[in-house]
């Protein structure tokens, strides 16, 4: 659900697709205010693609309805060009032509008159940082620089609705974090942002979060409230080997999930008293710890845990 009496910016009922025997995306229902930027998490395989791709008009579901700023994309989808941007994974963009030739070509598709185009190339670039490289190659571009230039190129007819489908997936912090400011000036100016990661810190920066899982989106809210929804607690167990400590409590009593974090293990369980067993388990065993200590979840922690407990229903 989106913030009360927020103008919508995109609506999707229903929404199914199927390959085959397949169902990609299953019963969806999903509602996007104008402003927000709005993030879809989940792993490979979860349907966050498919998803974006029916928003955008590309693919045709076979179930359910999709409105983007007012307008049926399924019936109208020319009206809705003019307003949308689409990012997918692997923009086109065309190696032997330079910074700006990608990016007048990008803006001829959509007319309009010249000197306001090269007025919005000039603050595009600036704002990305790339007004220096606009004679090179893209072919000549690092992975950061090709999708800090893709998003010019879906920029440059100023949409109302962007839908960015893993855009920072191999992309260099810094080229990460330039990515990040450019889209909170895009807010700030109404543009709604539809963001898919792979990065739960990048999840952490979004509006609200949708969590898809098996082609279904299982919860959907803020960072903050999803975290709240987690069942359990989390007990972070610090130690010289974690994996021995995953493979000495993954079934104790009250163990609900663990997750290997670096060098330490994120067990949830279902109380914090647990702590003293676990440790008289890992003693028992001789497994050396430093400590367990409560920790605030984190949105993969919060994934994890639900598509865990909802992956049979």
């Amino acid at each position: 659900m989106s913030s009360a009496g927020a103008r919508i910016a995109i609506t999707a009922s229903g929404v199914s697709r199927h390959f085959g025997e397949l169902a990609a995306v299953s019963g969806v229902d999903l509602s996007i205010a104008r402003g927000e930027i709005f993030g879809l998490v989940g792993p490979d395989g979860a349907g966050k693609t498919t998803l974006m791709r029916m928003l955008a008009g590309v693919l045709r579901p076979d179930a359910g309805s999709i409105t983007l700023d007012g307008i049926d994309v399924l019936a109208d989808p020319e009206a809705v060009k003019p307003r949308l941007s689409y990012m997918p994974q692997r923009f086109g963009l065309y190696e032997d032509l330079t910074v700006a030739e990608n990016i007048f070509f990008y803006a001829e598709l959509f007319g309009g008159a010249p000197a306001e185009r090269r007025a919005r190339t000039a603050e595009l670039l600036e704002a990305a940082g790339m007004a220096p490289f606009r004679r090179r190659l893209a072919g000549q571009l690092s992975g950061g620089m090709k999708q800090k230039l893709g998003l010019v190129c879906a920029l440059i007819h100023q949409p109302s609705v962007l839908l960015l489908d893993e855009p920072t997936t191999g992309v260099d912090p810094v080229s990460r974090r330039d990515f990040w400011a450019i889209l909170y000036n895009l807010r700030e100016s109404g543009v709604t942002i539809m963001f898919s990661t792979a990065y739960m810190d990048e999840a952490e920066r979004c509006s609200r979060l949708a969590l898809m899982h098996a082609g279904k989106v299982r919860l959907c809210d803020t960072p903050a409230r999803l975290k709240q929804a987690m069942p359990g607690v989390l007990l972070a167990v610090s130690a010289p080997d974690p994996r021995a400590v995953r493979a000495a409590l993954a079934e104790a009593p009250g163990v609900l999930g663990v997750l290997l974090k670096g060098d330490h293990v994120n067990l949830r369980a279902d109380s914090t008293a647990r702590a003293g067993e676990f440790a008289a388990i890992l003693g028992a065993r001789g497994i050396a710890y430093t400590a367990i200590t409560p920790e605030a979840p984190g949105i993969e922690d919060v994934f994890v845990a639900l598509t865990g407990a909802q992956a049979a229903s």
